[in-house]
């Protein structure tokens, strides 16, 4: 085998993505499925760094948990009225419950307004 025949990457069809129809595919998705898709992904990495996996408790990680939630509430505050209610309320509970669970995991606490994501859902409290 030659150098260029080792450095060639290998042309399999299998190994290349058809992009076309994965174009196709994502423009049959409505978007409130892809909004909530993706602020399930962002629950559930924010989750696992708040250590709250069973099965994974040592990835908690409060800087990385601060900027997903913080995410979290930017999609959620932005996309609420076009998403309806049916599907904004539950991820407005969800973002609610990861806060309240930042706060609890902080050993300095916030303050009231100043949490992840607090600047776009307002200061969370218990309850």
């Amino acid at each position: 085998m030659s150098d260029a025949d080792a450095q060639q990457p290998n042309q399999d069809q299998g190994a290349n993505p058809n992009f076309d129809a994965m174009t196709r595919d994502i423009a049959d998705v409505p978007a409130v499925e892809v909004i909530t898709t993706v602020a399930v992904h962002l629950m559930s990495a924010a989750a696992v760094n708040l250590g709250l996996a069973e099965d994974a408790p040592e990835h908690k990680d409060l800087d990385e948990a601060r900027k997903l939630i913080t995410a979290l509430a930017g999609l959620v505050a932005a996309s609420a009225t076009e998403v309806g209610s049916y599907h904004a309320a539950p991820l407005r509970d969800g973002l609610k419950s990861l806060q309240l669970a930042f706060r609890e995991a902080s050993v300095i606490p916030d303050e009231p307004g100043q949490g992840p994501g607090e600047k776009f859902t307002g200061p969370v409290f218990g309850g």
